[in-house]
């Protein structure tokens, strides 16, 4: 997925190949993109969030958030689940 302007992808091209490949690979439709950040290497680490397990109310969802890491050409290099948390619940810092 070569980039023609010097062999990196911009930030949008990433973010939509994350959630492809998210959707793709983990069976789950992504609800948001919760962070993207760029590596020395000129690639992308991309959070996805996505919905686990829909419940009723929507406030007590599962969701989770994947961290897609893609190479300077768009490439898939790690997906992992990062956290699992319910819907509306806060980090504790």
């Amino acid at each position: 997925m070569a980039d023609d302007g010097g062999g990196r992808i911009p930030a949008g091209r990433a973010i939509k190949e994350a959630r492809s490949l998210v959707e793709e690979l983990a069976g789950r439709r992504a609800e948001a993109v919760s962070g993207i950040s760029h590596g020395e290497d000129g690639g992308w680490t991309v959070a996805v969030d996505v919905v686990e397990l829909s419940r009723v109310p929507p406030s007590t969802d599962l969701l989770a958030t994947y961290e897609v890491v893609l190479d300077a050409d768009g490439d898939l290099v790690e997906l992992t689940r990062a956290r699992r948390y319910v819907r509306g619940q806060a980090d504790e810092d």
